[in-house]
């Protein structure tokens, strides 16, 4: 136990439990507050809310469309912006291409008066209090860091209201593209934040941020294993009758420690993983398959469906997005509540059956189908909960492959959502079941909650506790260095002095 190895790892755990172990404390107390809010997002019914019915004629249906006949579609949507209907074409490789079907050209830059007027519409339709002010254009801030800023510059709209609404719009598209209120704001510089490492001036580096979550993650990692030998090795009986050396802030880290430290190492190693590190846990399961599920669709469909369109798009209508399956082109038709109506290639109401899934299933599947079946609540790899949501009715398709291979289709459009194969269902485990312990079992509400409660609260006095009795060691080590600095200044003063 007084061995060198033993005393240089001490020492390790001392020092670097005094920032680790500190931030370790702030991701565990800010996973309470993820438990129930985690980073600010625009919500799908309030932006559907806002849009208007959409409406098109028969010039807009035979407007030259900058499209060639022959370019490859990935998808496309249509929606009113600013009075007209506009055309978004997904290309490959990320590209998209907005079109203004008054015109069939591409859509410039949204004017000022156009970005107020969306704005107001929002704020109509959701009950927003106020007036628009537009703070002008901004690349990215705080709110717009999780992706959304992919949407390029954007207007940034503050209402004045009470419950501090701010929303963005996207200067290229006109779009709503994010919300936040003041609750919201608050609630995740005390969650998401920190518990991401998502402060602009980091995140705004992809790859710096990055580098700085796996390491310190991998740090925390090394830091927790160094604590979970030396507690182990330090617990035996002593003369005292007691289990433990320590006494003080040492005593309940120490004893804290054994219980709850491997479930620290759990969830700080896991968190790991879900970075992706080094490609680790990384699977290709269903790639192929999804693209050939949808198969491919060209500029002259996406201009035969616009042809087709006048007349049929009207009502409470707000959106229509491309919903390619089998090569054919389908459109899902949603209104303002967000009832969502599937079209075929005439404009007319096509729902998807579980035959025509299975069959195309059968064409495109690298392996045989063992056995396909509807589900209408979620499973251990499909399902809703904290960040994820899950649309049902879904398909369920098992293929007989040697790494049993699961697909999981959307029950309304025929898309391959999610695909899990033999490294699936350990990062699964690994990553999501480790991290948020949300297995299947324990899942319902209030009981997630109770546990997740009780095991957090555990790993959060095991961190405190760590970090704090590390900074009064260190404190302690310093003190002869402090009076030896001490004791030079004095010296030198008094010479200065005489």
């Amino acid at each position: 136990m007084n061995s060198g190895f033993m005393k240089v790892l001490i020492v390790l755990h001392r020092y670097v439990g005094v920032v680790v172990g500190l931030l370790m404390a702030l991701w565990c107390v800010s996973g309470f507050v993820m438990m129930y809010q985690s980073y600010p997002k625009l919500e799908t019914g309030a932006r559907l809310k806002a849009l208007a019915p959409l409406r098109l004629t028969q010039l807009q249906g035979d407007a030259p469309i900058k499209l060639a006949d022959d370019a490859k579609v990935a998808g496309f949507s249509l929606e009113m912006m600013g009075g007209r209907p506009v055309l978004q074409v997904q290309r490959g490789g990320g590209r998209t291409d907005i079109l203004d079907l008054n015109t069939g050209g591409t859509l410039g830059v949204v004017d000022a008066g156009e970005v107020t007027r969306t704005a107001e519409a929002f704020a109509k339709a959701n009950g927003v209090g106020g007036t628009a002010n537009d703070l002008g254009v901004v690349d990215v801030d705080q709110w717009t860091l999780d992706g959304i800023n992919r949407s390029g510059p954007m207007h940034h709209i503050v209402f004045g209201d009470k419950a501090g609404t701010e929303i963005y719009v996207a200067e290229k598209t006109g779009q709503v593209v994010q919300e936040t209120t003041t609750r919201l704001r608050l609630i995740s510089w005390f969650g998401a934040i920190p518990h991401w490492l998502y402060p602009t001036a980091l995140r705004k580096d992809p790859q710096t941020w990055n580098t700085v979550v796996v390491t310190t993650s991998i740090i925390g990692t090394f830091l927790t294993l160094i604590g979970m030998y030396i507690g182990i090795a330090k617990f035996k009986r002593y003369k005292t009758g007691n289990w433990s050396p320590y006494r003080g802030w040492f005593y309940w880290h120490h004893i804290i420690g054994l219980v709850f430290g491997v479930l620290t190492l759990t969830w700080v190693f896991s968190g790991l993983l879900t970075m992706g590190p080094f490609g680790f846990l990384r699977s290709d399961a269903g790639r192929a398959e999804r693209t050939r599920m949808a198969g491919q669709i060209s500029g002259a469909d996406v201009k035969a469906m616009l042809g087709r369109l006048p007349g049929a798009a009207g009502g409470d209508l707000v959106s229509l997005e491309a919903a390619p399956f089998g090569g054919k082109l389908y459109l899902m038709a949603t209104d303002r509540d967000g009832r969502t109506v599937r079209w075929d290639d005439q404009a007319k109401p096509s729902p998807l059956t579980a035959e025509q899934v299975q069959g195309q299933l059968k064409k495109v599947a690298k392996a045989p189908i063992a056995a396909f079946e509807r589900m209408d609540t979620g499973d251990d790899y499909y399902y809703s909960g904290l960040e994820r949501r899950a649309s049902f009715p879904a398909y369920r398709a098992r293929l007989s492959d040697a790494d049993g291979t699961v697909f999981y289709l959307d029950g309304q459009t025929g898309r391959m959502v999610k695909a899990v194969d033999k490294t699936g269902r350990q990062s699964r485990f690994w990553r999501v079941g480790l991290h948020d312990f949300d297995f299947s079992f324990m899942r319902a509400r209030p009981l997630w909650d109770i546990i997740i409660w009780i095991l957090l609260g555990g790993t959060t006095a095991v961190c405190i506790t760590g970090a704090w009795m590390s900074w009064l060691r260190i404190q302690r080590d310093f003190e002869p260095v402090g009076r030896w600095l001490k004791a030079l200044f004095s010296v030198r003063q008094a010479r200065t002095d005489g």
